[in-house]
């Protein structure tokens, strides 16, 4: 056991349970909730604190990139790395395992096979890699969910078993310390929201959607008869300080907005959850893809830091595939019983044969299995588009917005006019999206959301090198 110098108070534990690097995050984080170190103070080089504590720099740079990411730290270029503007005293959110994000390997994983889709390259975003699912892993859950004897009618909350295996799946991968009492089983992120819209807005409710944002998430709420107000968002997220007082509900996509890509900081995090504090308003964190991080390791959820004002959202339709229709609400339980409670005037169940399925994915570690192999094959698609679109020689004024992580990113266009671009991709044989369908009112970014998800990996290639192509003859 070592101890840093006395302005950075931490002490690693090589035989502890967790690693070097997650225990270096944890502590700084502690260090500025509890005021021990202040915003704009300067931390010890990682080769400094590396030498101090004998560790290898590679351990403290993981470390600090974690803290980069989920933004305590900020850097000064020339001068070092500081202390970001976060308030002390407020709790830090619930950092998941801290695991060492892995460049892309060379080769693709066994078991991966392209879509017989011809030609076609399809760089719709939101749609994951079935092709990649092993029907081995696909069969063994079906299997088992064909061995389960319906029930007599079923449990609204979900199946007990499921919910206590999503429980645990959360703490491990998403560190939300909850009980299966806080778990619904849900068929996806609209249908929770479907629920949540039912149980908590009135007709004529003002409810916050990012700008831009998710378009289902508007029209849930506009049929609730909810008056949808658009949240500017920027490089980072949602801006909390624009916020109006008056919202019922705030829906949000903090770990990776959807879909400029930002990550919320830690400084937004603590102003958010202050804010409905202080309006009495519910924010709802859709996690849509927080496993999918190439850079970092998985980013806290924004939930652990006050329950008590944040309903949180996930699914498998990004993990897996959107054909299993499954996903799940957290909240606290007596929310959770609520909106269990009205499920049957809702007519909204989950099969049970499914909740078998995706029980089994989890308790036989194939979820996470899949996840694994998953990332890898993602990171390699994300490293592919940007690289062609990046590479230099290219004309023309535009740039690649998103954080290393999902299955998307944004193509900022300027001077090149993307319905266009759209067309002429078209032709071409690649489908993409302009991004002016994801503003409620008049587009403040001009852009093509581009998918890697549901193409293989040459094609990606194939789709981006067209894209680069068109863009360099079109004229500025």
């Amino acid at each position: 056991m070592t101890t840093s110098r006395a302005d950075l108070p931490v002490v690693v534990h090589r035989a502890g349970p967790a690693s070097m690097a997650a225990q270096i995050a944890a502590q700084v984080r502690d260090a500025v909730t509890s005021g021990v170190l202040g915003t704009g103070e300067r931390l010890p080089s990682t080769r400094d604190l590396a030498a101090t504590l004998g560790v290898s720099r590679t351990v403290v740079t993981t470390a600090y990139a974690q803290l980069f990411a989920e933004g305590w730290l900020e850097g000064r270029h020339g001068s070092g790395t500081y202390v970001a503007d976060v308030a002390p005293g407020l709790p830090a959110p619930a950092a998941p395992p801290l695991a060492t994000a892995q460049p892309p390997a060379p080769a693709a994983p066994q078991g991966l096979s392209e879509q017989a889709n011809g030609d076609l390259v399809d760089l719709r975003p939101g749609i994951p890699w079935a092709a990649g699912i092993e029907p081995a892993m696909w069969r063994r859950a079906w299997r088992h969910a064909g061995k389960c004897q319906p029930s007599s009618w079923p449990d609204p909350h979900g199946l007990p078993e499921l919910r206590a295996e999503l429980a645990r799946y959360l703490r491990r991968s998403r560190g939300l310390n909850v009980t299966p009492a806080h778990v619904l089983v849900t068929r996806g992120v609209s249908s929770g929201l479907v629920l949540l819209a039912a149980a908590l807005v009135r007709p004529g409710d003002r409810v916050g959607v990012e700008e831009p944002g998710y378009p289902s998430a508007r029209e849930v709420l506009r049929r609730a008869g909810a008056q949808v107000v658009p949240c500017r968002v920027d490089a980072h997220g949602i801006v909390p300080g624009e916020l109006p007082a008056d919202l019922r509900l705030l829906y949000t996509t903090p770990a990776h907005q959807y879909p400029l890509g930002g990550r919320l900081p830690v400084g937004r995090r603590q102003a958010l959850t202050a804010w409905a504090r202080a309006t009495g308003a519910v924010v709802v964190e859709d996690d849509y893809d927080s496993e999918f991080r190439y850079d970092v390791g998985p980013l806290p959820a924004l939930y652990s830091m006050d329950p008590d004002v944040i309903v949180y959202l996930g699914t498998a339709s990004k993990t897996l595939t959107p054909a299993l229709g499954t996903g799940w609400l957290v909240a606290s339980p007596a929310l959770s019983a609520r909106l269990a409670g009205m499920r049957a005037g809702l007519a909204d169940r989950v099969p049970e044969p499914v909740q078998h399925a995706l029980l089994a994915l989890l308790t036989s570690g194939d979820l996470e299995r899949h996840i694994r192999r998953m990332r890898l094959e993602y990171a390699r698609r994300r490293a592919a588009i940007v690289d062609a679109l990046t590479r230099p020689g290219v004309p023309g004024t535009f740039r690649v917005l998103g954080d290393t992580a999902g299955m998307h990113v944004v193509l900022e266009l300027a001077g090149h006019p993307a319905q266009r671009v759209v067309a002429d991709a078209a032709e071409r044989g690649v489908t993409v999206f302009p991004l002016d369908r994801y503003f409620a009112g008049p587009p403040a970014i001009d852009g093509l959301i581009l998918g890697y998800g549901a193409a293989s990996l040459p094609k990606v290639r194939r789709g981006a090198s067209v894209l680069r192509d068109l863009l360099a003859r079109i004229p500025v």
